[in-house]
């Protein structure tokens, strides 16, 4: 591990990616703690931290992503939740909208028109949100002095905040490596996990929690990650035969290779999207003045039954709807056509788009079954335990998958090179 952490530094293009990434992390942590002006962060610890109850729920869950930056109520409290939410509807919209369709299928330069109508839409979000959030705050006396101008200032900071992280997350994307909002989330999660750690010491010392509860907890962090890692590295390999071409006194092809079809395919995201789908009615509703508002954020809190369900549902609705925005069978087939490949058995053309989507499917049932089992797992085991551990298992699941997708494209930056990688 020591050498192939070495080889990483060898590579002068990898070293400064990583580096790259690793400035970008320590930007997105200074900024976490930069205040939003005008503000009374000692009332909103109190009112939405200190014992909030339900609503404590979904703020200290949206806490958890934004790295602690919204108890600080830092220009960067709504962290990338926008961001994540255009992306969602943009891509739901790209499958009945033709015209989203079209740029879909236009390739490198179609998705750079998508990305720009999800940034356009990030800031429309994030600047309705960062209205309704300032309006509730001030409802309990955040804002000591609620003039025009300190409200104005207070909802640009936080529009501003988002747009910086939307840009940090594209900039990790096109000059570092991993995904760029996937690379914040999981700087958001570690950023708490020296506080999560002494606030279970503390309630280990205080007889809330017994050396069973912790026991427990260990053995199914091990198994989140020991599961995740063993779906994540999980493919079905389709073999494909390349047939000879002479061009001039070159011969090309000829050559069996496979298409790795991974059980997996899309990653942490179906998680990170179902559970932002959910936090979004919750926050809406805390800062909308009506009982009926209200009434819904507590039926849909974060470890309510209706969320639980609501959060597996998602996760597996997820998991097939991004994979095939990843791997699309038609562009595969037309791929392997173009250069004379062809699956052994299979006719080329629509014989193999059948086929793919196919074996997609199947290969998509078992990580979508595996992806909801290991989200849920976490609420199953709480009420055994008497522990509430469903932080700890979204942000395991979260953290694991985003270093194990990270980690698979060092190693292919360092194979490519002939170094040695970190798996074998």
């Amino acid at each position: 591990m020591i050498k192939a952490l070495g080889n990483v530094f060898k590579v002068e293009e990898l070293r400064n990616r990583v580096l790259f990434v690793l400035g970008i992390m320590v930007v997105y942590r200074i900024g976490a703690h930069i205040p939003v002006p005008g503000v009374d962060v000692a009332q909103i610890q109190e009112f939405l931290f200190a014992g909030a109850g339900e609503a404590g729920g979904v703020f200290d869950f949206l806490d958890m992503f934004a790295g602690g930056a919204l108890s600080n109520f830092s220009v960067f409290a709504m962290s990338i939740t926008p961001y994540i939410t255009a992306s969602i509807i943009l891509q739901l919209l790209t499958v009945v909208s033709p015209r989203l369709e079209e740029l879909q299928r236009q390739g490198r330069e179609g998705r750079k028109k998508i990305a720009q109508y999800t940034r356009y839409l990030t800031v429309v979000l994030a600047l309705i949100q960062g209205v309704g959030i300032t309006m509730y705050i001030m409802q309990f006396g955040a804002v000591p002095d609620p003039n025009a101008f300190d409200v104005i200032v207070i909802i640009v900071s936080l529009t501003a905040g988002t747009t910086v992280l939307m840009w940090l997350g594209e900039q990790i994307n096109e000059y570092g490596i991993g995904n760029g909002i996937s690379i914040l989330i999981f700087t958001s999660i570690i950023a708490r996990f020296p506080y999560e750690i002494i606030e279970t010491w503390q309630l280990f010392q205080a007889g809330a929690l017994t050396i069973f509860n912790l026991i427990l907890f260990a053995i199914l962090a091990v198994i989140i990650t020991a599961g995740i890692v063993y779906v994540q590295e999980g493919e079905r390999r389709i073999p494909v035969q390349y047939s000879k071409r002479i061009v001039g006194r070159k011969v090309y092809g000829g050559k069996s290779t496979h298409i790795p079809m991974r059980v997996n395919q899309a990653g942490v995201m179906p998680v990170i999207f179902a559970s932002s789908v959910l936090l979004f009615p919750g926050v809406v509703a805390q800062v909308i003045p009506f009982d009926w508002a209200q009434g819904m954020a507590d039926i849909i809190r974060p470890g309510s039954t209706l969320y639980i369900v609501l959060y597996g549902v998602l996760t597996f609705f997820f998991t097939y709807f991004y994979t095939a925005i990843t791997f699309n069978p038609e562009e595969v087939a037309d791929n392997m056509k173009k250069y004379g490949g062809f699956i052994p058995g299979i006719r080329p053309g629509k014989a193999t788009i059948k086929y793919l989507d196919k074996i997609l499917v199947r290969v998509t049932l078992v990580g979508a079954v595996f992806l909801t089992t290991v989200a849920l797992l976490p609420f199953a085991m709480g009420p055994l335990t008497g522990v509430e551990i469903y932080w700890g298992g979204t942000s395991l699941l979260i953290m694991v998958g985003v270093a194990l997708q990270t980690m698979q494209q060092i190693e292919s930056h360092l194979l490519m090179r002939h170094y040695d990688g970190f798996m074998e």
